[in-house]
């Protein structure tokens, strides 16, 4: 059995990886809101072997393994799996696969778009001109800027790749410190002080861990230019929100494109949407028919090649 406890909004019913998950047997999926509360995902699991991993609302605590005790293995549809802790699953012998790569593309031109929205103020002269205003203020021209890529992965480095296409310069930095890949991209390495002081944009796409949480934080923002603009299409936790929020009010940054928050769906009285200074979407920078299409089929796939005993993709591979 497959169980899916947290398509909610629904991706996965219907589609084509639904299909295929039928072949390997029976597959329930759970299409309503419920697994962010951990019973109520330990009940949606029961005794399934294996499940799909779709939203990280829904948090794979120790206390959903020890519930859990007949699953062993967990495909994840994404790269996160801040949503899992991944110690518990390796003491609890459960497989942690993901699908790594397939929205890179898709989430790499989303952060430029969220950059260049920012920089050219689209958001707020469309604005201005539906009230019947003709603004004719100076904009901020990406050509010969510098863009400072935190994490050098396969968003990171795709992004690298399109912006030195629109004439940017671009400084990358790697937590694995991955010189060869960030030059392979036309990037040049950089530590993280040497970004925050150069880079007119910085963009980040490390992993959410205990040691990148607030990898921005009140220092950081310090550092960085007056006219810098800071893009976040990875995790909100990446960046202190209190800090942010005093950086971008009190003009100490240009601005911000932001596709991820502390707290998703955003409450309707967060300050962040009273400023003007930021764009914002709601955490689907990979949502294109593409992504979802290839992505949910990967994670099909690794449920398929773990039973063949050719696990793919692994985060977590407990005895190894």
């Amino acid at each position: 059995m497959i169980v899916v406890p947290d398509d909610f909004p629904s991706v996965f019913e219907g589609s084509e990886a639904h299909q295929r998950a039928k072949r390997l047997g029976e597959v329930r999926v759970f299409t309503e809101r419920g697994a962010d509360q951990e019973a109520e995902l330990i009940r949606r699991i029961g005794d399934a072997p294996a499940a799909i991993n779709i939203r990280a609302h829904a948090r794979f605590s120790e206390g959903v393994f020890q519930a859990c005790p007949r699953l062993k293995m967990v495909s994840v549809w994404g790269t996160g799996t801040d949503n899992f802790d991944l110690n518990a699953a390796g003491m609890r012998g459960v497989t942690i696969c993901n699908t790594p790569g397939i929205n890179a593309f898709a989430v790499a031109e989303h952060a430029l778009t969220l950059m260049l929205t920012v920089a050219r103020r689209v958001v707020a002269l469309d604005e201005e001109m539906r009230k019947g205003r003709w603004p004719r203020e100076l904009l901020t021209q990406c050509l010969g800027k510098t863009l400072g890529v935190f994490g050098m992965g396969a968003i990171g480095g795709r992004l690298a790749t399109i912006a030195r296409g629109i004439g940017m310069n671009v400084l990358g930095w790697s937590a694995l410190g991955d010189e060869a890949r960030i030059r392979k991209t036309g990037a040049r390495p950089a530590s993280k002080e040497e970004i925050l002081a150069q880079a007119d944009v910085i963009s980040l796409h490390v992993r959410l861990s205990t040691e990148t949480r607030n990898f921005i934080g009140r220092k950081e923002l310090a550092m960085m230019k007056p006219t810098a603009i800071i893009v976040n299409t990875g995790r909100g936790a990446l960046v202190d929100r209190e800090a942010l929020l005093a950086a971008l009010r009190d003009r100490k940054i240009m601005g911000a494109g932001l596709d991820v928050f502390h707290q998703e769906p955003l409450a309707p009285d967060d300050p962040i949407l009273t400023l003007p200074n930021v764009v914002l979407s709601p955490h689907n920078a990979g949502q294109t028919p593409e992504v979802i299409r290839d992505g949910l089929l990967a994670a099909v796939a690794n449920i398929e090649n773990f039973r063949q005993g050719k696990p793919t993709n692994l985060v977590v591979s407990p005895g190894r």
